[in-house]
C-alpha cells in the first residue's frame, strides 16, 4: 500500500515519523521542487513532481553512477527526454550529491540572469553541465540520443567484454513524457531499438494524461502499450508511481533480466500532485499555491516558511549514494586493471577507446593517396572510398544510412552489422527510411564518452531536411558526427524538384557550430574528410555530387582548410569567379571563354565558408579583392549565403525541374554558355564603375 493518499489534490494528515524512508525522501524531493519552481516566479514543475518516486527509484536504489565523478566511463547513463522539467535531474543532482550542483546554483533557476549572471541550472539540461548526458528540450530527440547511446554500450560490451570481466555493464534510463511518445523522431528510433533488441534501455514513461494544453485524450487515445509491444518491445505497468518507489524499483530491476528486447516502463503518476492544479494542464508550468506547499512541508517535518533546505535525515539518504558510487567506480577500475594484464591487447585498445586516441593511420593514409586513381569520378564515389579506407583506420567510425547506401556509395561487410541476427560487435547500423532518427541516435553515440565513437550518417541532401533538427541538435552540443549528404544539386535529375535541394545549403551554412564542405573533387573530398576527422567539437556535412566531376585546375586537399582559394589567377583580372561542389568545373570553363573574349578572369574554389570566415584580413582580401573589381558567385542554389563575399551572384532563384543533368545547367543557365552570357551582360551594366559600391545582385 503506499503511504500517502491517492487523492492527487490532497496528503494524508499523519505526521512525519509515521512515513517510511522512502515516502519522506520522496517528499523531500518533491517540497525542493516547489521551492525550485517558485524561487523566481514559476518553471515546469508539475511533472517534476509528479516524477518524484520515479526519482527515487532510480538515484537511490537502481542506477550505477558516481556523484563524485559524472564522467566515469561504465555509469549508466539517464536522459531527460521531456527536457522541460529539469528541474526534476538537477534537483537530484544535488541532492545525490553532485559537487557542481550547489544549492547557490540551484537558485539560479528560473532567474532573469541580470547583469552577466550565470548558472548551470538553464530552462532545459545542456550537455556542458556535470550530471547531463545530452542537452534536452526538443521533445522525442532524447529517446533518439538514448538509443544511440544504448548501441554505443551495447557495441562496446560485445567487442570487450570476456568471461567475468563484464568491462562495460551501462544501462541507458530515459525518461519520457506524453509529448516525447508522438514526436516522429521518437517513433522512428523507438521502432529501431526494438529492431535491434537493445535490452540494455529502459524507457520511463511518466503517464500523467495531461499535456500543456489539456488533458490527453483530446488528442491521443492509442493503446500505447500496445504500440509499444508491436514495436519489439518488453512492456511493464505500474498503476501508482507517484509513491510507491518499491514498485517502481521491482519494475527496473525486472527491466535488468529482461532479454532480447528494450523495456518500456508505463508509470502512471499525478502531475503537480497535492497541489490546488493537481492532475490538470494548469499543473504543467507556472508557480504552485503557497497553502498546498506548507501542507506538503508540515507532513515533511519542515517549517513552511523556510525554503531550500533539505531535512539531514533525506539529505544523508540521498548522499549516502556519493560514497556508493565511489566505491562502485574504485571495484571497476580495479576490474580493469586486472582485466588489462590477462588481456593486454584489448586493455591497450580500450585504453586508447576511452581516451579518443585513434592513432595517425587514418591522417597518413589521407596525406598519401594518389589522386589518379580517382580520376573524373563524382566526389560521391570517391568518399564511398575514403569511407571504405578510414573505416579500417579509424576504429571509432561507426553508423550507417538511411536507406540509399547504395546510391550514397556507403561500403560495409555483412558481417559488420549490427544486428542480434549477426552480433552486437558490428559498427554499420542499418537505419532505414528514418533520417530523423539517424542525425539524432547519432549524437547519443557521440555523447557516449568524447572520442569514443565518431558517427556517420548518409542519405540524399535533400533528406537532410527530414535530419536537420537532429543535426541542429549535435551542432548547438558540440558533437562530432560526419554527415554524408549525396545528390547534392539538380544533377540528381530525373527524380525531379522533389529530390533537387536548392535551397537546403542556406540551412546548413548558416547553423552555427556545424562545419560544411562541398568539395568539387577528388582533391579537395580528401581535404574535406581531412577536417572531418580531425573536429572534435563540432559536425561536418559533406555535400557530395552524383556525377562525374569536370576539368578543375589548382585543387589542394590541404588548402580546403583555408575555406576558400586561387585555383585560376590571371595578369589583370577584371573579374572572379568562385563556385564549389558540382558547379565549380563549369566556372573554370566559364572563365576560360571570357579570357578568350577579352575578360581575364579569376577562379576561386570555396568548399568551406566556415574555414575561410577563420581566416585573417589579409588573406581573405587576397582572394576577393576588396578594390571594387567585380566578383561573381555561380552555384546551383538560392544565392542567399554568397553577398559578404561577392558583388553579384548566379544561382537559382526557384526549384529544379525533372530532366537530365546537362539538360538542366542549360535551362538554368549555369553551364560555361550560361555564365559568361551573364556575366558578359553584368559587366555592361556596370560599364566599369566599381562592383562594390554599385551594391549586391542577382544574374
Amino acid at each position: 500500500m503506499s503511504q500517502l493518499s491517492q487523492d492527487p489534490s490532497q496528503t494524508k494528515e499523519i505526521s512525519p515519523d509515521q512515513l517510511t524512508e522512502d515516502s519522506a525522501a520522496v517528499l523531500a524531493l518533491r517540497n525542493f521542487i516547489f521551492d525550485i519552481c517558485n524561487q523566481n516566479g514559476g518553471g515546469h514543475g508539475g511533472s517534476a513532481i509528479g516524477m518524484a518516486a520515479i526519482g527515487v527509484a532510480l538515484w537511490k536504489y537502481v542506477m550505477r553512477y558516481n556523484p563524485s565523478n559524472p564522467e566515469w566511463f561504465d555509469r549508466d547513463r539517464f536522459v531527460l527526454s521531456n527536457g522541460h522539467t529539469a528541474m526534476f535531474l538537477y534537483a537530484l543532482n544535488h541532492l545525490t550529491g553532485f559537487d557542481k550542483w550547489t544549492m547557490e546554483e540551484i537558485k539560479g533557476y528560473g532567474s532573469a540572469k541580470l547583469n552577466g549572471y550565470k548558472t548551470i541550472c538553464h530552462a532545459h539540461p545542456e550537455i556542458e553541465d556535470a550530471g547531463v548526458e545530452v542537452t534536452t528540450g526538443p521533445l522525442g530527440q532524447g529517446i533518439a540520443n538514448a538509443v544511440g547511446l544504448a548501441i554505443a554500450s551495447k557495441n562496446l560490451a560485445a567487442r570487450f567484454n570476456r568471461p567475468s570481466y563484464d568491462i562495460v555493464k551501462s544501462r541507458v534510463y530515459c525518461m519520457t513524457g506524453d509529448g516525447c511518445l508522438m514526436e516522429g523522431v521518437a517513433l522512428e528510433s523507438i521502432s529501431l531499438a526494438g529492431s535491434l533488441g537493445l535490452d540494455n534501455l529502459v524507457l520511463i514513461y511518466d503517464n500523467n494524461q495531461v499535456t500543456c494544453d489539456g488533458p490527453l485524450d483530446w488528442i491521443n487515445k492509442e493503446d500505447i502499450n500496445a504500440k509499444m509491444r508491436a514495436s519489439g518491445w518488453h512492456v511493464l505497468d505500474i498503476p501508482d508511481g507517484s509513491y510507491d518507489v518499491q514498485s517502481i524499483v521491482s519494475a527496473l530491476e525486472s527491466a535488468q533480466s529482461l532479454k532480447g528486447k528494450p523495456t518500456f516502463i508505463n508509470i502512471r503518476t499525478v502531475i503537480g500532485l497535492g497541489t490546488q492544479v493537481a492532475g490538470t494542464y494548469k499543473a504543467h508550468h507556472g508557480v504552485f499555491d503557497t497553502s498546498s506547499i506548507e501542507a506538503s512541508k508540515r507532513l515533511a517535518g519542515q517549517d513552511p516558511a523556510i525554503t531550500h533546505v533539505v531535512p539531514p535525515a533525506q539529505l544523508d539518504y540521498f548522499r549516502e549514494r556519493k560514497a556508493h558510487g565511489e566505491d562502485l567506480q574504485k571495484q571497476w577500475d580495479s576490474l580493469v586493471s586486472t582485466y588489462t594484464a590477462v588481456y593486454p591487447s584489448l586493455g591497450e585498445e580500450l585504453k586508447n577507446r576511452r581516451s579518443g586516441d585513434h592513432g595517425t593511420a587514418w591522417l597518413n593514409i589521407l596525406n598519401e593517396l594518389d589522386i589518379a586513381v580517382f580520376s573524373g569520378k563524382a566526389t560521391r564515389e570517391v568518399n564511398g572510398v575514403l569511407i571504405e579506407k578510414m573505416w579500417k583506420a579509424n576504429p571509432a567510425l561507426c553508423g550507417g544510412g538511411a536507406d540509399l547506401v547504395n546510391s550514397n556509395k556507403f561500403p560495409y561487410l555483412e558481417s559488420d552489422v549490427f544486428h542480434p541476427s549477426v552480433g552486437f560487435g558490428g559498427r554499420y547500423i542499418r537505419y532505414g527510411i528514418r533520417e530523423h532518427a539517424m542525425a539524432a541516435i547519432s549524437n547519443g553515440l557521440a555523447a557516449y564518452n568524447p572520442g569514443t565513437f565518431l558517427p556517420l550518417t548518409a542519405t540524399f541532401f535533400m533528406f537532410y531536411l527530414y535530419a536537420a533538427p537532429g543535426v541542429r541538435m549535435g551542432a548547438l552540443s558540440h558533437l562530432p558526427v560526419i554527415h554524408c549528404a549525396t545528390h547534392d544539386s539538380f544533377a540528381e535529375g530525373q527524380n525531379g524538384p522533389t529530390h533537387q535541394p536548392v535551397e537546403l545549403d542556406s540551412l546548413y551554412r548558416a547553423m552555427p557550430n556545424l562545419n560544411y564542405i562541398r568539395p568539387a573533387d577528388a582533391e579537395e573530398t580528401i581535404g574535406a574528410w581531412i577536417i572531418a576527422l580531425g573536429n572534435v567539437t563540432k559536425p561536418t556535412m559533406l555535400s557530395l555530387g552524383r556525377d562525374p566531376t569536370g576539368y578543375v585546375p589548382g585543387t589542394d586537399r590541404h588548402k580546403v582548410q583555408k575555406g576558400a582559394y586561387v585555383i585560376v589567377e590571371a595578369d589583370g583580372a577584371k573579374l572572379t569567379l568562385v563556385s564549389c561542389g558540382t558547379n565549380l568545373h563549369y566556372a573554370v570553363a566559364a572563365a576560360k571563354l571570357l579570357a578568350e573574349s577579352g575578360v581575364p578572369t579569376r577562379v576561386v574554389s570555396a568548399p568551406s565558408f566556415d574555414h575561410f570566415d577563420q581566416q585573417d584580413g589579409n588573406y581573405k582580401a587576397a582572394v576577393f579583392p576588396l578594390d571594387g573589381t567585380p566578383i561573381v558567385s555561380v552555384e546551383e542554389y538560392v544565392a542567399t549565403t554568397w553577398a559578404r563575399y561577392t558583388t553579384a551572384s548566379i544561382g537559382m532563384t526557384g526549384y529544379g525541374y525533372s530532366a537530365s543533368n546537362a539538360s538542366n545547367y542549360d535551362r538554368f543557365g549555369l553551364d560555361a554558355h550560361g555564365i559568361e552570357k551573364r556575366v558578359k551582360q553584368y559587366l555592361h551594366d556596370l560599364n566599369g564603375s566599381n562592383a562594390r559600391m554599385a551594391g549586391w545582385r542577382q544574374l
